[in-house]
């Protein structure tokens, strides 16, 4: 499989079906498969309508064998309040096992990374598995550092209506 070509183009309606199914793949892949109840009209929804609140990115192959998609990353913004400027929130990357180690992954991050700098982000943030090692040395030959003293809260939603009813 060596010269593999593939195009980063962003994703829309149509590919959501590719979507899903490698957000999927995902989900497996970090033994989370359980927590996939996601839905083609959720992602409708908050990916390609007005309500939309999340941009995504396909790697796409060009010609050759095999899938013809490599790899997602699904984005959205949040906002800093201490920078006062939004903060591009990568919340999957992935790429399937046996196209890693190809620069897939490198060169999606640099087109999230494009898109940081001409939305005038001043920070990119996400969140990594602590067993996933591998993952964990690839965002820091990047220059990606862990904030180990921040430690990441969940509030699920049987929870969050509960808050919501409190005075």
């Amino acid at each position: 499989m060596a010269g593999l070509s593939y195009k980063i183009r962003p994703a829309e309606e149509e590919d959501l079906p590719v979507l899903m199914d490698l957000i999927k793949q995902l989900a497996v892949y970090e033994k989370l498969i359980d927590s996939y109840t996601a839905t083609v009209e959720l992602y409708r929804k908050y990916g390609f309508s007005e309500d939309a609140i999340f941009g995504a990115l396909l790697v796409e192959k060009i010609a050759g064998e095999g899938p013809d998609y490599l790899g997602v990353a699904l984005y959205y913004y949040t906002y800093s309040t201490f920078t006062g400027k939004p903060t591009l929130y990568l919340e999957d990357i992935f790429v399937p096992e046996e196209y890693r180690g190809r620069g897939i992954g490198t060169r999606l991050l640099v087109e999230l990374a494009k898109i940081a700098v001409e939305k005038d982000c001043a920070r990119m943030d996400w969140v990594v598995l602590d067993w996933n090692r591998p993952s964990w040395e690839f965002y820091r030959n990047l220059g990606a550092f862990p904030l180990d003293e921040w430690t990441v809260f969940r509030m699920l939603s049987p929870e969050i209506k509960k808050l919501a009813e409190k005075l």
